[in-house]
């Protein structure tokens, strides 16, 4: 946390519990996230593209909740929750064997006054489901979404990004990169990816210049 708030943030983008960075494109998921009392039902679908942080999410309202996680192709069939708030993540990989056992957890926690929350990059309505009484009951889920993100969010990210390296851009190389780069977290994550290993084969600085040859070499 240190090291990281030595970085000048982004207007816009505010630190939340565990650093999580709160913009625009996630406020309103932050928010659903910190008063799960608010959900119908007492359950909710977050939504979101791979690294958009809803792993992230999730372990700050298991923090609160003192709840439990588990990957959604784990699901067993003599699951029992450990816990009255349960995490499934990674819900469009629910494999079909664990439908059943999926239904009964979210009868159990519905029936005994526990929270479910759910992740995913597809909303409910896509998830590959046969058994009819699951499906119905996780289209009537409520569904919290995280977009792509804004400026200020790809600011920060490309930010966060380079300090997990222990690297410290340039504010002029991250505008750069803002502003010629896909408007995605898949995309931060390679070109920062691209430009560490770059630098280590070539024994070169990060700089616009070396993003430059980069960028210019992707079709």
């Amino acid at each position: 946390m240190s090291d990281q708030l030595t970085f000048d943030w982004p207007t816009g983008v505010a630190l939340g519990p565990d650093d999580f960075f709160v913009s625009d494109t996630n406020a309103r998921a932050f928010t659903m996230l910190c008063t799960p009392e608010a959900w119908p039902d007492r359950k909710l679908a977050l939504v979101g593209p791979p690294g958009s942080g809803k792993s992230h999410l999730a372990r700050i309202f298991l923090a609160q909740s003192e709840g439990q996680m588990l990957q959604a192709k784990d699901l067993a069939a003599d699951f029992q929750p450990e816990a009255t708030s349960v995490v499934v993540e990674d819900m469009e990989h629910l494999p079909r064997g664990s439908e059943e056992a999926m239904f009964h957890l979210h009868n159990h926690l519905r029936n005994t006054g526990g929270t479910l929350l759910m992740t995913s990059s597809e909303p409910p309505a896509r998830w590959q489901i046969a058994l009819p009484d699951l499906a119905s009951r996780m289209s009537a889920t409520n569904v919290t979404q995280i977009g792509n993100p804004d400026d200020a969010m790809l600011q920060a990210l490309i930010m966060k990004l380079f300090a997990d390296r222990q690297i410290a851009p340039k504010p002029a190389l991250v505008q750069y990169l803002t502003l010629r780069i896909e408007r995605s977290f898949a995309a931060a994550a390679d070109i920062v990816d691209q430009l560490d290993r770059a630098a280590l084969a070539q024994g070169r600085k990060i700089n616009k210049s070396l993003a430059r040859e980069l960028l210019d070499k992707q079709p």
